[in-house]
C-alpha cells in the first residue's frame, strides 16, 4: 500500500527543480508511515510555498531552515501566524483551501505530502487517524496560545516569544532568531520600533542579553517567565 503511495505521490513543481523521494524520517510530529509518502523539496530564502486560498492539497514538513505564515489585512498589515522550524509540520486545514499563505524565511527543505493519500489512509488505518488527530491538536493548541500572547502586554509578548523560542530548542539559554525583528513584530501585534524598545528594555534589566541581532542569550528565565505569567 505505502509503495503504491509513494510512486502516486507529486508535489506542488518549483520551476527548474525536480521531486526526490527521500526515506523515512522519524520525528515526535508525523509517523514514518506518513513520512514515507512525501517528496523532498528545496526552497530559497523568502519564497512562497503556497498561498492564502489556494487549494490544501498538501501536508508539509520543515526539514531544514525556517517557515512562516501569514495572513495581510485589509488595512494592508501581515499578521503572522506562526513560526515552523525543523520537524515541524505545517499546512493542516478544517477545510479545503488555506487560511494563511506560507513561505520560507531561511533557505528550506520541505517534505511535501498529498493530503489525499494521508486522509484516505487515515480511513483505514487508525494509526495513522490517531498521527492526524494529534497534529491538529498540536495546531489547534499552538493557535490559542498565540491568541492569549496578542493580548498581553509589550514586554510580556516578547518575554512570552523568546520563552516560547527557548522551550523549541531545549538545553541551552542561547536563542539562534532565524527570523527579523519586523517578523517578531508582525507576530506579536507590535510595531519594528515597540519590539526593538522592549528588547533594549529586557537586556537593562538583565533578564536577556543581545549579542546580536539574530541571538538572544536568557540570563534570567524567572523574570521572563514572571511577565508571561
Amino acid at each position: 500500500m505505502l509503495a503504491a503511495a509513494i510512486q502516486t505521490t507529486t508535489a506542488r513543481p518549483i520551476k527548474g527543480q525536480g521531486i526526490r523521494i527521500v526515506p523515512t524520517v522519524r520525528s515526535h510530529a508525523l509517523g514514518s508511515s506518513i513520512e514515507m509518502m512525501g517528496a523532498s523539496m528545496p526552497y530559497a530564502r523568502d519564497v512562497e510555498i503556497y498561498g492564502e486560498n489556494e487549494p490544501a492539497d498538501y501536508i508539509y514538513k520543515v526539514i531544514s531552515g525556517t517557515v512562516r505564515t501569514y495572513k495581510v489585512l485589509n488595512d494592508g498589515r501581515r499578521q503572522i501566524g506562526a513560526f515552523y522550524l525543523p520537524g515541524d509540520v505545517f499546512g493542516l486545514e478544517a477545510g479545503d483551501e488555506h487560511t494563511y499563505s506560507a513561505e520560507t524565511i531561511t533557505e528550506a527543505r520541505i517534505l511535501v505530502i498529498r493530503r489525499s493519500i494521508v486522509v484516505g489512509l487515515a480511513s483505514r488505518d487508525n494509526n495513522i487517524a490517531r498521527q492526524l488527530w494529534n497534529l491538529t491538536a498540536r495546531e489547534l493548541h499552538q493557535v490559542q496560545e498565540h491568541i492569549l500572547l496578542l493580548i498581553k502586554t509589550a514586554q510580556e509578548r516578547v518575554a512570552g516569544f523568546l520563552l516560547e523560542m527557548a522551550a523549541r530548542a531545549p538545553g541551552s539559554n542561547e536563542i539562534d532568531l532565524p527570523m527579523s525583528r519586523q517578523d517578531i513584530a508582525d507576530y506579536l501585534g507590535l510595531t519594528i520600533e515597540t519590539v526593538s524598545r522592549t528588547f533594549t528594555q529586557l537586556e537593562n534589566s538583565a533578564a536577556i542579553s543581545v549579542p546580536s541581532s539574530r541571538r538572544i542569550v536568557l540570563r534570567n528565565r524567572a523574570a521572563l517567565n514572571r511577565l508571561n505569567a
